[in-house]
Parts: C-alpha cells; sequence; structure tokens
C-alpha cells in the first residue's frame, strides 16, 4: 500500500520509528538491526515500508533497503514466522546473514532471534531454501557495489564468488563460515575464483 515513506525522524525507540513527513508522523515498526543503522533524530531519511492489516490493528514496518523488505515478505510467508517473528530474525541476523545461515542449514544462528525456537528456525529453513540462494545474494552485493557497472559483468563476479564459496566448503570449512570469508573479498576487474579463494582463505587464517 505504502511504498517508502522519505522524512525527518522524530524519535527513534529499540523497535519504532516516529518518521515526520508532510506535517504527518508515522509510526513504524523496526528491528533493532535498523535502529542501529538510523541517523540521527531531525536527520531525513527514505524507510521501505511493508503494510499489515488485521481486524484490530493497522501497523508499519519500516526498512532501509529494499532488500531488507524484501527478506521480510520472505520471512512472513513462513507459517509460525509473524512480523514480530520476522523483525526479532532481522534483529539478531543481517539479510545477507540470514540467506547464509538458510543455505547452510544453520538453525541454530537463526534461533537466536528471541521468541523463534529450533523448529520454527528449522521451517524458516525448509521453507525458504528453494527462495534463497548464492547467486542471487552475490549478484545483489556486486550490483550495490558496482552500481551503474554492466548486469553481466556483475554476474561474472557473483558467480566467481559462489566458486570460490564451493571451494572453502570442499576443503572442510563450514557453508556459513566460507559464505561470509567470500562475501568479505573485495573483488576487482578481472578476479577469477581461484583468486578469491585465496584471499577468503587469508581472512579465515
Amino acid at each position: 500500500m505504502i511504498a517508502y515513506i522519505k522524512g525527518e525522524i522524530a524519535e527513534i525507540a529499540e523497535d519504532n520509528l516516529v518518521l515526520e513527513a508532510n506535517g504527518i508522523g508515522y509510526n513504524i515498526k523496526i528491528s533493532t538491526g535498523t535502529a542501529g543503522r538510523l541517523p540521527a533524530a531531525g536527520e531525513e531519511v527514505k524507510i521501505y515500508t511493508y503494510t499489515y492489516v488485521r481486524e484490530d490493528a493497522f501497523l508499519l514496518y519500516g526498512f532501509l533497503t529494499k532488500d531488507d523488505l524484501e527478506i521480510f515478505k520472505k520471512l512472513i510467508t513462513v507459517n509460525g514466522i509473524g512480523p514480530k517473528g520476522g523483525l526479532a530474525i532481522l534483529s539478531v541476523m543481517t539479510a545477507d546473514d540470514l540467506r547464509f545461515a538458510i543455505m547452510a542449514g544453520d538453525a541454530k544462528a537463526i534461533a537466536k532471534a528471541p521468541g523463534v525456537g529450533a523448529k520454527t528456525a528449522e521451517r524458516v529453513i525448509l521453507d525458504l531454501r528453494d527462495k534463497v540462494s548464492m547467486e542471487d545474494t552475490f549478484v545483489r552485493r556486486e550490483a550495490v557495489q558496482a552500481g551503474s557497472a554492466d548486469a553481466g559483468g556483475n554476474d561474472r563476479a557473483a558467480v566467481a564468488r559462489k566458486e570460490a564459496a564451493e571451494a572453502l566448503a570442499a576443503l572442510g570449512y563450514s557453508a556459513t563460515d566460507a559464505l561470509k570469508a567470500v562475501k568479505q573479498v573485495e573483488i576487482t576487474e578481472g578476479m577469477e575464483a581461484e583468486d578469491i579463494l585465496k584471499q577468503a582463505l587469508k581472512k579465515m587464517l
């Protein structure tokens, strides 16, 4: 219903933001992760929103990036994960960390979120495993880093990252650690999977 709201921060709490736009103060539910990344009160910010309507409530949930919003929307499709649970998960891990945990089958990492038990965490992995991928994660990251760079270059870098992460996993590292290490490598033009692997190994030693 409301794609985003751009306005001045009036108040920030651990789980709530009051954003003033055109003389209206919007109460927006946020994760603690989002709260920690917001600028100070009085600064302008753009918040992407999800509108949640039920018989007794009309609530807005807010995110600093479209990526955060999209992973939240995926989370709340999981049985047992409502908007509150989705925010709880994104309060203890970033969108990328969540994707890595899902791909690696790391239910313990997801279960660290308040109110999310082991069974629910396993259900998140089961339901979303086919909806996230290494390629999507890395392509998205390359696009953000490259700005207006060509999509083909982004795709090549994403494939190289994926191959490097798979090589690390084959060496005995956990999938989660492998993905995180590869994510930290800064890609330069012409880098191949082998080059990324070498740099990722240095970060893991």
